[in-house]
């Protein structure tokens, strides 16, 4: 694919270098000013960064089609392509199909994430929350990711899927090898590794559903079977081994990140984390405006079904379109003063960070149930929580997610204790 006549090429641009995996925003804010569309080199796509545009596609499956949204995004050697066309079995079921296919797979799963379903989850997802902080809270300083923003949104999902708790470190392995190989540009060794763990992801997924068809449990996947029971349009084997080979990446992922890049911001921003500590119901618009000023998924993808128009670019058939989620949600059109994070801006809820339309995010309840509680949860016990000084912060190699590999936190133990 290369560019055409009209459209701007950004030749500079490469969202899997350095300095924007560093500090995006500046230079999607520079791209979005310099024009609605933009061919890519870097990665042979064409970038969409303004707000109204990239609603309107979001509202348009037709036009539109998410058929690359878990594509590899850089060419696999033939060797990690044979391993994954023989090995995985999956089919596409929420992010990457389109309808009125995709209508039905999310007719029988929307019922399981309605927010009288997700409240059920409440007091589990508390209990989590409270066992992951006991064991740190008298430390004084931790490394808050693999403390608690990782293992949690695991557990929570993996639980929610029917998962042995046991499993859970493997599984979060295997998906983030998902995630380098569809959202990365791994070498060619990794991409060997990669593939081969996908397939064992796979084989793990097919393998749990078998169980549960032979011994229900009280479980997501459970429910998708006993679906069969008075639906004859219910989802198959395999379309259920692929919707929770789908959700147990992303029904953790996107939280893990979004957790991190919440208390990031609290914490940089003087006297803000003092304020949820006095204030537990400004938590509900911190999380608002964290979706919306860094979020969990600064980009996302679709294809062309036909020639369009976006902007004043022209663009033909079976392009391929990378959403730069992270330049809508800064969109002064939208947002005046796109470049404060304002825990009390009024339409932070607008953000695109769960998309829109058909696709729009079936956990997003769960999601935000999940870092509202957990943030609620430390502004209460941890009064003086700070970053630790000194720290550089670095994100995970990849176009769509993103949020801290590691964030050191510090605190008084004793304040800890008197809030326990």
């Amino acid at each position: 694919m290369s560019a055409v006549a009209g459209c701007p090429v950004a030749h500079g641009f490469d969202p899997l270098s350095d300095e924007y995996l560093a500090e995006p925003y500046s230079i999607l804010n520079d791209l979005r000013e310099s024009g609605p569309v933009h061919y890519v080199p870097s990665i042979d796509y064409w970038v969409v960064t303004r707000y109204e545009d990239i609603a309107a596609i979001l509202s348009d499956p037709v036009t539109y089609s998410a058929t690359v949204a878990q594509a590899p995004l850089s060419a696999l050697t033939d060797e990690a392509q044979d391993i994954l066309r023989l090995g995985l079995r999956n089919v596409p079921v929420l992010s990457n199909l389109d309808p009125p296919a995709h209508s039905r797979i999310r007719l029988h799963l929307a019922p399981l994430f309605l927010p009288r379903k997700v409240a059920k989850l409440q007091q589990r997802i508390e209990e989590f929350s409270k066992r992951l902080i006991d064991d740190f809270a008298q430390l004084g300083r931790v490394d808050i990711v693999p403390a608690l923003t990782f293992p949690l949104p695991a557990l929570t999902v993996f639980r929610l899927l029917g998962f042995p708790d046991a499993d859970g470190e493997q599984l979060k392995q295997w998906c983030g090898d998902k995630l380098e190989i569809n959202w990365g540009r791994p070498d060619a060794g990794y991409q060997l590794r990669a593939a081969t763990n996908m397939v064992k992801f796979w084989d793990y997924c097919e393998r749990f559903v078998e169980q549960q068809t032979q011994a229900p449990g009280d479980n997501l996947t459970s429910q998708l079977i006993r679906q069969r029971e008075s639906d004859d349009s219910a989802l198959n084997d395999r379309e259920i081994a692929s919707v929770i080979f789908a959700l147990s990446f992303a029904g953790h992922e996107t939280t893990t990140n979004l957790i991190g890049n919440a208390l990031r911001n609290l914490l940089s921003h003087p006297g803000l984390w003092q304020r949820l500590h006095a204030d537990p119901t400004l938590v509900d618009s911190a999380v608002e405006e964290t979706l919306r000023f860094d979020s969990s998924v600064i980009a996302w993808r679709r294809v062309t079904t036909r020639a369009v128009t976006i902007g004043n670019v022209d663009i033909p058939a079976n392009t391929r379109l990378m959403l730069a989620f992270g330049a809508a949600n800064h969109d002064p059109s939208v947002f005046p003063e796109p470049e404060v994070f304002d825990i009390n801006r009024e339409n932070a809820r607008v953000q695109l960070s769960f998309g829109k339309g058909t696709h729009f995010c079936l956990g997003q309840h769960l999601g935000r149930v999940e870092v509202r509680t957990v943030i609620g949860m430390l502004a209460r016990r941890f009064p003086d929580l700070r970053l630790a000084e000194g720290q550089t912060v670095t994100y995970p190699r990849n176009i769509s997610f993103r949020g801290p590999e590691s964030l050191i936190v510090e605190w008084s133990p004793q304040e800890a204790a008197q809030w326990a």
